[in-house]
């Protein structure tokens, strides 16, 4: 059985047992947090909502936070003598999650 689900405005497939690599959660490592955004229900049956499915949602434990690699941007005009080169790492946090209730 897995699930669709909408957190943060991105969509990830949670099976029971998954690990997930999402943006930033703010919520302390081993706390449990809802997600009710269940776009799709798999099991026996498929179940679509629209947009949501009613009185489905998936419990998930945070279990740590980090920062992905650093990507570089570099701007560059040739012959303008233009040149900006900036970094950004982004911020994630690791979730498990723990069973899909109401399916």
């Amino acid at each position: 059985m897995y699930a669709l689900v909408e957190f943060k405005g991105k969509q990830y497939k949670a099976e029971t047992g998954a690990v997930l690599k999402v943006d930033k959660i703010d919520a302390e490592p081993g706390s449990r947090i809802d997600i009710d955004s269940v776009l799709l229900v798999s099991g026996d049956t498929v179940t679509v909502g629209s947009p949501y499915v009613q009185g489905v949602r998936v419990t998930a434990t945070v279990e740590s936070h980090g920062k992905d690699k650093k990507i570089i941007i570099f701007k560059y005009m040739p012959k303008k003598d233009y040149r900006r080169k900036n970094g950004h790492r982004q911020q994630f946090s690791i979730i498990k999650i723990g069973d899909i209730v109401g399916a």
